[in-house]
């Protein structure tokens, strides 16, 4: 079982060619390092509570994946503030970005896309 959902891993790789347009995806693939690693060693000791689906870290890993860092991280704080006791929940997706240029990976980073 992986730590992170499945619509947030692809079969993109980074490639020795890319290293220099990866330079940017660099504080959004650190913020997914953390995000897993959460997903992996904390959130399973909380079981499942969110009144959301996806639950607030799997909204957190898409939402950091299609907005970047910063974004990311202050759509899924604003997801966190509204899962709380007296919420109804319900299915709540990341809303994807218009303009997704990027590939995942198998692991969920972030990589430049290939157009070969």
């Amino acid at each position: 079982m992986s730590a992170l959902p499945s619509y947030a891993m692809g079969t993109g790789h980074l490639h020795a060619t890319d290293l220099v347009r990866s330079i940017p995806l660099i504080p959004r693939n650190l913020v997914l390092a953390f995000l897993t690693a959460y997903r992996a060693v904390i959130s399973p000791i909380y079981g499942d509570v969110c009144a959301y689906y996806p639950s607030c870290s799997a909204y957190a890993v898409g939402a950091v994946q299609q907005h970047g860092a910063i974004k990311g991280a202050a759509l899924s704080g604003w997801r966190i503030l509204r899962c709380n006791p007296w919420t109804q929940g319900g299915v709540d997706d990341v809303r994807p970005h218009d303009h997704f240029r990027y590939d995942l990976t198998a692991r969920g980073f972030v990589v430049p896309s290939r157009k070969d």
